[in-house]
């Protein structure tokens, strides 16, 4: 692993070669083998960031990459090396409590980091070695190693599979760490390997570790003379997890860091919130106020010394060595002094109580009991403390659709054959199969031939993935779950349709299980698979057996997804769905006709919808094929567009049969939240990867938009204009949607409902394409411009059809144009996580789509109604007691500083303290620090119903409205004030003169400790003013801290100095 990085560090990489070699179960290498195999990383996972030897030295190197630490740090060295009035302990003892918290905060974070790896690493598996099974840890698992791993477990690290203990050769693997996708997906064994794995030898030539999880090349050689191409349906990765399958054996290629999901891992990158850039910016105040009053006071201190007898008074004489110092040396070693002697005006602890305030604020968004979900047993997640107040300040809401406001849980609505629709009746009040055409009629009831309602739904049972689900202790193929539940379901004709198991279906969509489960619903049973043959029940109770050929696998640009299959009479059939734009131009035309008002009526009423078409495959056309795909998946290069080509080949006249309708609902709460939202000023986007239509109809129902509402539509189809330029098209088009409101721009931002009208705008992903990235020539810049013009002035704005990418683009775009905008993007999905990544704030839901987002989110919530108390709730708590917490810190350590200011005006500018040094080092540390942490957690200054109950209350708070630079002027001058009231009236108190009891005036520390005790007194009481949520934590800090003061200052003035003062005299006279 050092070798590595070195190279890596001189630009040099040890792989020179683009391949590695492998040799399956270590045998020896061939005679004619000239290389040695190359030595591969060991398979243990490391994400902790440090060891027991790096952790001081690299901790304490980025905690002072902090300018705050790194000024003390300077301070407290200035303090050591020159001759200045306060002891080095007084910046000293403050600046290690910073940096130990933090470093206790850090080292403990990363040791649950070396908790989770070990877990990882000691992890026992079971390895064959030596025709033996032996169990070994995890970490020591070697490429090479044929490894045994049973149902449920997670693979090691990246194995390619060798034998299953299913009978059809395959496996059952989720892989919803890696990907987000909780459902099955099928994974193939390497076709025609031996079955005595002992005597296996066998090489594998495969690619070096890359981190695409999607693409794998690979050849497989067996005996010199067997070769196979693999792909990725052959690679098992580590991280996912063995479902529905007993065992597998697979061998390791990829281990430790080279795995495909090691190679994945990103590491989330630094959020800062707004009010720590308000903290960097009052600190620079303050810093001005620092360097101007030590200015003033050397200034006015040689000022002052040039008057006659005032640089050397009788009582006072320098010494040789002072009169020979050099004038500006001094001048600046007494700046120095200054500078030690006001710098408590910069207040180191405020960092460490920040940090204390956000990590144990965030405990209370895990234990809120609202936000626990009884269905998968889980509350709320925190990934990220340091963002908790952020979660006040959102402007703007990217969410998904599916999954996010739907529940992805989809169910079978209707279905179209042939122009005619055909809708499942729940009730027994009407005839199941009651058909309705789109268009107008005389006939009420009309259906379409059988033989093409037969052909439809065998089409539903067998172009899918679907594998049903192994039972135990039942030999006849079909799942005891199959056979089990549904009674008294009409069919297409009426008849009653046998029980069946609604649950007993794994798959790699929801989609793709709703659809076999309508097909059951209308008579056609699937009834799984033996070995090549996919056996499906007929309404007559038949059961029919189509040999599987190929599976042309469904991927995003193609868009749809093939089966070829043999029927018993020999008959070669290929059955195809999609989506409509992907299925329609590969079928007739006046096909699509009778289909199309079918699917956009279904789109705008929500539905997903798939159109489903088929194609008799003749000899020549299917030999044709067979050969184009089997030389497809063995090449080495250029697989996928090989594949693709092939694809695009026989997925071409093909005939329509009918189109499909499923419904996602919506998640609970989910009109209410979006409301809410919206009320709170924050403007909603919806960006989401399905057809306009069926999005449009869930942002109506999820109200975002209003039946008065007016869109406004940039699409492709808004774009087409025969013999102009689309961009051309494009900039006229943005240009009349912004001139569509005439008093857009003189109104706030909010939106133009204003002018009595709201506007939705809506674009897809060519367009947005289109804008992002304009050809060269155009004017990109304006097209950006236009857009964002358009989208902040628009309540609600729809991007549909949006790869994952785009999403992250939109993001990027907002967060960085004008005003910087705080973003929050929220979603469920492995497609949301770059979105999540690139916001503010990122929202991960816990739903059916694995847990990819809400590892890399910020926080995580059971469900999307959760977000309204989340931000409206929480996160405007968390703002405004964090603020109150910077603005109090500011003024208490301006009222602290500024009577020692003026002291000097008094005491001849001889840097001579105020206080006394045990006080200069506790009044942040002890005095005054446990009332405004207690405050900045339990402060409810507006109880949290009513916060739930008027949204409107969120915009009090927006745009950082309590750290602006009206509050913190306000707080400053309260600071100076009050300062000024402590010094003077103390003086005021101090001129009829008194004599203590024995006998002397009352001197410099009686003074300074009468003001030092009516500071802490009056700002732990305006804390207490300020506060209005009491709790018994906060009567015991605040009250508490004034005994505690009270105390020491008993024990510090009345014992330990009277002490001092006692011993003094007594050594003097022991002195000869």
């Amino acid at each position: 692993m050092l070798r590595r990085r070195l190279n890596r560090l001189f630009g040099r990489d040890e792989r020179k070669v683009d391949s590695r070699t492998i040799y399956v179960g270590h045998r020896p290498c061939p005679a004619t083998e000239a290389l040695i195999p190359p030595k591969f990383c060991d398979n243990r996972i490391v994400s902790s960031k440090y060891t027991v030897w790096n952790f001081l030295p690299k901790n304490l190197f980025e905690q002072f990459r902090r300018i705050a630490n790194f000024y003390f740090l300077i301070i407290f060295l200035v303090q050591v090396i020159v001759d200045t009035p306060t002891s080095p302990v007084t910046s000293g003892l403050p600046l290690f409590f910073v940096i130990t918290v933090t470093a206790i905060k850090q080292g403990y974070e990363d040791w649950l980091r070396h908790k989770a790896d070990n877990e990882v690493n000691k992890y026992l598996v079971t390895v064959l070695e030596d025709g033996r099974r032996a169990c070994k840890e995890s970490e020591k698992i070697k490429v090479g190693d044929v490894v045994e791993v049973v149902e449920d477990e997670t693979f090691p690290c990246d194995l390619i599979l060798l034998q299953s203990s299913r009978e059809d050769e395959t496996c059952f693997v989720t892989t919803a760490s890696l990907d987000g996708e909780s459902n099955h997906k099928t994974h193939y064994t390497v076709p025609d390997t031996e079955r005595n794995l002992e005597s296996l030898s066998a090489t594998i030539e495969c690619e070096q570790p890359q981190p695409d999880l999607y693409n794998f090349v690979t050849v497989f050689s067996q005996c010199v003379v067997f070769f196979r191409s693999l792909g990725p349906e052959n690679l098992l990765l580590k991280g996912a997890t063995l479902k529905n399958t007993q065992k597998i054996y697979g061998v390791a290629v990829y281990s430790g860091m080279e795995t495909k999901m090691a190679l994945n891992y990103q590491g989330k990158s630094q959020k800062r919130s707004a009010v720590e850039k308000s903290i960097n910016a009052f600190l620079l105040v303050y810093l001005c106020i620092l360097v101007s009053k030590a200015l003033v006071c050397t200034t006015l201190k040689y000022v002052w010394q040039n008057r006659p007898g005032q640089d050397e008074p009788w009582y006072n004489q320098k010494t040789q060595k002072e009169k020979d110092a050099n004038l500006y040396l001094k001048m600046f070693t007494d700046f120095l002094s200054f500078m030690v002697l006001f710098n408590f005006i910069i207040p180191v602890s405020m960092y460490v109580t920040v940090e204390m305030q956000k990590f144990l604020g965030s405990f209370f968004i895990s234990w809120d009991k609202d936000f626990f979900d009884p269905e998968i047993q889980e509350g709320a997640l925190v990934n990220t403390s340091d963002l908790n107040e952020e979660l006040g300040q959102v402007e703007y809401v990217f969410t998904d659709k599916t999954g996010t406001l739907t529940q992805n849980n989809m169910e079978f609505i209707e279905c179209c054959i042939d122009g005619f629709q055909y809708k499942y009746a729940d009730s027994g009040t009407e005839l199941d199969g009651f058909c309705v055409t789109d268009g107008p009629v005389n006939i009420l009831q009309q259906k379409a031939g059988r033989e093409k309602e037969e052909l439809f739904l065998r089409a539903l049972c067998l172009c899918h993935t679907v594998q049903v689900k192994e039972a135990t202790g039942q030999g006849d193929g079909v799942a005891d779950g199959v056979e089990d539940q549904v009674d008294g379901v009409m069919g297409l004709d009426g008849e009653t349709v046998g029980p069946a198991d609604l649950g007993g279906f794994i798959a790699s969509s929801p989609d793709e299980v709703a659809l076999v489960k309508g097909a059951m619903k209308y008579g056609f049973k699937f009834l799984g698979m033996e070995s090549k043959n996919m056996r499906v029940m007929n309404r007559n109770n038949d059961v029919e057996t189509y040999e599987l050929l190929h599976v042309l696998n469904f991927d995003p640009v193609r868009r749809r997804m093939s089966v070829i299959v043999r029927t018993k009479s020999g008959d070669t059939m290929l059955f195809c769905k999609g989506a409509d734009s992907s299925i329609f131009p590969r079928v007739r035309q006046e096909e699509v006709d009778r289909i199309r008002m079918h699917v956009e009526r279904n789109a705008t009423e929500g539905y997903r919808t798939l159109c489903v078409a088929y194609k008799l495959l003749s000899r020549e056309e299917y030999d044709q094929a067979d050969t184009g795909l089997r030389e497809a998946k063995l090449a080495l290069q250029d697989r996928e567009e090989k594949l693709m080509a092939v694809y695009n080949q026989v997925e071409t006249g093909m005939s329509l049969i009918g189109a499909t309708a499923v419904e996602d609902r919506l998640q609970e709460e989910a009109a209410e939240t979006m409301e809410a939202l919206q009320g709170a000023g924050m403007k909603v986007w919806v960006l989401t990867g399905d057809k306009m239509e069926t999005a449009k109809s869930t942002c109506y129902a999820c109200r975002l938009f209003q039946r008065s509402t007016e869109l406004l539509e940039l699409t492709v189809r808004t774009l087409v204009d025969l013999g102009r330029k689309r961009e051309e098209r494009l900039h006229d088009l943005c240009s009349w949607v912004k001139s569509k409101p005439v008093s857009a721009f003189s109104v706030p931002p909010r939106s133009w409902s204003s002018a009595n009208q709201d506007y939705g705008f809506i674009i897809d992903g060519a367009t947005l394409s289109l804008v992002l990235n304009s050809s060269p020539e155009s004017n990109s810049s304006c097209y950006k411009s236009l857009f964002l013009q358009i989208c902040q002035n628009c309540t609600t704005v729809l991007c549909c059809r949006m790869a994952p990418l785009q999403k992250a683009q939109i993001v990027k775009m907002v967060k960085n144009c004008k005003g910087s905008p705080i973003t929050l993007s929220i979603g469920d999905g492995a497609n949301d996580v770059s979105m999540i990544l690139e916001a503010h704030v990122g929202i991960g839901i816990k739903g059916r789509e694995g847990r990819q987002a809400v590892r890399n989110s910020d926080y995580a919530i059971p469900k999307l109604k959760h977000l309204k108390k989340l931000l409206l709730g929480h996160g405007h708590l968390y703002y405004v007691r964090i603020a109150h917490l910077v603005q109090y810190f500011f003024y208490k350590n301006l009222c602290f500083i500024l009577p020692q200011f003026l002291y000097q005006f008094f005491c001849g500018y001889s840097q001579q303290p105020l206080y006394d040094a045990a006080y200069l080092t506790m009044y942040n540390i002890c005095f005054t620090s446990m009332p405004i942490l207690a405050n900045s957690l339990l402060e409810q200054h507006i109880c949290m119903e009513v916060l739930m109950d008027n949204a409107a209350l969120y915009r009090d708070v927006a745009k950082n409205a309590m750290l602006g630079w009206g509050p913190f002027l306000y707080w400053t001058l309260l600071g100076v004030y009050q300062g000024l009231l402590f010094f003077f009236g103390v003086r005021f108190l101090f001129s009829n003169p008194a004599l203590q009891d024995n006998g002397q005036v009352f001197g410099n520390w009686s003074y300074g400790t009468i003001v030092f005790t009516v500071l802490v007194f009056t700002v732990t009481l305006k804390l207490a003013m300020d506060t209005r949520h009491w709790t018994w934590i906060n009567h015991f800090v605040i009250w508490g801290s004034l005994a505690f003061y009270m105390f020491f200052s008993f024990f510090w003035g009345g014992i330990i100095w009277p002490i001092f003062q006692y011993l003094v005299p007594l050594e003097s006279f022991q002195t000869p």
